[in-house]
Parts: C-alpha cells; structure tokens; sequence
C-alpha cells in the first residue's frame, strides 16, 4: 500500500492508496459511459446545474443506496420505486433544488424527469435514476430540469464529467472526484466517481450525492454487496454537523465494457473491493475536509463497551459542538471529549474513560495523565487530528470522521437561500 502527495486524490493519511491502482486524472469517463453538464436557470448564480451519466451498455448493472431520514425526496421516493435498482443505466441529477417537503407537485415533477431521460437516452424508466440537491421546500421547475436534460443530452461526452460535475455541486469549495486504473489478477478496468456534499451531514449516511462508474463487468449481487461495504465504512461515518439530509443518495454502475469479469469471491472481488473501499473513504473524509468553512478533520476511534455504546459514543463526540470548536481552533481540550462520552453513556460511578490525542495519552481511567501540553497542542494544529477513546470492556470498535465548527459554517448557512 503507498500513500501520495498532498497533490493526489488520496491526501489523507488514512487513506492508503492500494499498490496495483494508478490514479488518472483528466482521464475520459470508463469504457461504456458519457456525461454532461448544463445551466439550465436552477440556481440563482446562473452556474451549472443539470447533469445528465449515460451508461451506453445494454447489460450494465447497478447497485444504490439512499438516506435514512424519515423525510425523504421526491427523487429519493422515484428511484426506490423503480423496478429493478441493479439495472440502473442513467441518472438524471439537478443542483439548487433539493425537490424535498415539495409533496405531490415535487413527485410529479420527479417522475417527470425520469420520463424525459428515459426517452431522451433511449432506455426504460426502470433504468433511470433521479437525484436533486439543494435547497428544501421550494418548488422545482419540471420545464428548466427537463429543458436542461435535453441539451445535457445532445452534449453527451466521455470527456463530460467535468461539467457534470460542475452540475452537482452547491455550497462545496472543491471538486470531489477521482478517476482509478486498477489493476487485477484478470485485467485492468477503470472506476471512477463524482461527489458533493458539504454541509447536512450526519453518520448514518452522509448528506451527498455520490456516482461511481466502472467498466468491469459484475454480477448484480457482488455490486450491490461491495457498495452496500463500502458506503458503511465511509458514508455512513462522516459528520459536518450531524445533520441528516432529505436526498442523500450513492449509485454504482458497471458497463462490463472492459470484459473484465470481477466473480463473486475471487481474488478480484477482494482486490476491487479494496480499492472501491479507499476511493469512497476518501471521498467521505473530503466530505469533511470541505465542511462549509472547515480548517481541520478529526478522526474519533472508540473501542471497549458493547456494540450499541461504542457508536453511540463515537457519534456524540464527532457531533458535540465543543469538540468541533476546539478542533477548529486547534485546541486539545480533551475535557470536552471526557463530557461527550458521559452524556452519551450515563453510569451510577465514575467511568474509567481513555483518551488520547494524537497518540498522547491524555487521561487514563478517568483522571488526568501529566503530558507536554505545548507539543499535544502543536500536534493539533495540523490539517488532520486524531482522537482514540477507550471504554470498558473489549471487542467493539467504531470509527467516525468529522469536521470543526467555525465562524465559517454559520456564515453560510445563515444566508443560503439568499
């Protein structure tokens, strides 16, 4: 395993990058796939905001996963309806709209959209995936989205993505996408993905859109199963703010356009695996890394306890106000950790917590442990800081990355629909 440059895709430290895959970037989408981006008068700014992924390939098959909040988008609701989510082949996806809370106007309008891509690309209904961001309980403007997929579609490219991706991003201050070689025992295919999101994010699904391609050829059960993995060890453990948003949706599609055939428990499942695996973590800790104003990452690992208190601990920390604010300032105030995990675990005695701070024992069985306070706080002030907490007891672990909490955040979310 190797890990690149601050100038790679997999910058953080806790990603590594697997030996066998190659990043390239500015490379055309897979073998078996076109996209566009188009403005289409959606956002106020007049920038990109229509994007329109064709997978040309008769035979591809597909995997999703899709927020849990109780709420749920209209395009939400008309992708889960469709008939078979493994054999998706287009996503019809607009920015500066979240079509969510807009009741059955906002439905019409999303099966409406499906309707118009599935004629413009000339495929079933059922093969049609849907996806909004942007602003809940607004009304969306069916002829604009469908205006948009129309000249979205006559612009169709296998150079498109840069535009598309242009169409799916809001409050983000970067691109978040990647494009891999990747290299197995039965050939080489490419996987690429494009992502947004970066405010209304909570573990439990992270509040993004995220679409990967590849033109290996899978079976239906492995890309349902390997996304189903991989999301959980990524999206599902990410927290800006610890919101959960109305539209989060991951889409998995495989043209088998290579004639690369990853089989079901062979060393190539394991090996895609692995590198789907580190390209949707670190598209998860970007998520994180561009956090509406964000200066740092933090990494919270819980160990100990029992297999509800351990998440249970992990997530109170990541999303505690005081926490982030003291990661924004770079602050080891781990005080404010020791309070997480007593809110998030009331006991009848006190509990003998561990804590450290980028490897520096902080507290030990509750109290105190003497450190050099001036170097924690010096270790703090990177782009990335980790926290370890044990807890009593064995055998449980949970991990979640998450984001500060500055002036920043407040600022745009303060003014976001104006």
């Amino acid at each position: 395993m190797v890990n690149d440059g601050e100038a790679s895709f997999f910058r953080s430290r806790w990603v590594e990058r697997p030996a066998y895959v190659r990043e390239v970037p500015g490379a055309p989408l897979p073998a078996g796939f076109r996209a566009a981006g188009v403005a289409a008068g959606i956002k106020p700014s007049g920038g990109l905001d229509v994007g329109l992924l064709l997978c040309d390939e008769r035979d591809a098959v597909s995997a999703a996963a899709f927020t849990r909040s109780g709420v749920l988008a209209a395009p939400v609701l008309a992708t889960q309806e469709v008939a078979d989510l493994s054999a998706l082949r287009v996503v019809a996806v607009n920015s500066g709209n979240a079509n969510a809370a807009t009741g059955p106007d906002g439905m019409e309008v999303a099966l409406a959209t499906q309707a118009a891509a599935a004629e413009l690309c000339g495929v079933g209904v059922a093969e049609v995936a849907v996806a909004s961001t942007g602003v809940i309980g607004v009304p969306l403007d069916p002829a604009k989205v469908i205006g948009g997929l129309t000249a979205a579609h006559a612009a169709l490219s296998a150079d498109g993505e840069d535009d598309f991706v242009g169409a799916i991003m809001t409050t983000d201050l970067f691109e978040k996408r990647a494009s891999l070689e990747v290299t197995l025992p039965s050939g080489t295919v490419r996987l690429s993905a494009q992502c947004k999101g970066a405010g209304m994010i909570s573990p439990a699904f992270a509040t993004m859109l995220c679409f990967v391609e590849t033109d290996a050829k899978l079976d239906a059960e492995t890309a349902r199963l390997l996304l189903a993995v991989c999301v959980r060890r990524s999206f599902d453990q990410v927290s800006v703010d610890g919101q959960l948003s109305t539209n989060d949706t991951a889409i998995l599609i495989a043209s088998g356009a290579s004639g690369v055939h990853v089989a079901p428990e062979s060393q190539d499942e394991a090996l895609f695996g692995q590198a789907l695996d580190a390209l949707l973590r670190q598209l998860a800790i970007d998520l994180c890394r561009d956090g509406e104003g964000a200066r740092r990452v933090g990494r919270i690992t819980v160990h100990g306890g029992d297999a509800r208190g351990v998440p249970n601990v992990a997530r109170a920390i990541a999303n505690s106000p005081l926490v982030k604010t003291a990661l924004y300032g770079g602050d080891p105030n781990w005080g404010r950790i020791a309070q997480a995990v007593g809110m998030a675990v009331p006991h009848s005695a006190p509990l003998p917590v561990d804590i450290s701070i980028e490897g520096v024992d902080v507290c030990s069985g509750g109290s105190f442990v003497p450190h050099d306070e001036a170097a924690l706080a010096e270790a703090v002030s990177g782009p990335e800081v980790d926290y370890v907490v044990g807890l009593p007891g064995d055998g449980e672990e949970a991990q979640v990355y998450f984001s500060d909490l500055g002036h920043e955040y407040v600022t745009i979310n303060a003014e976001y629909t104006t």
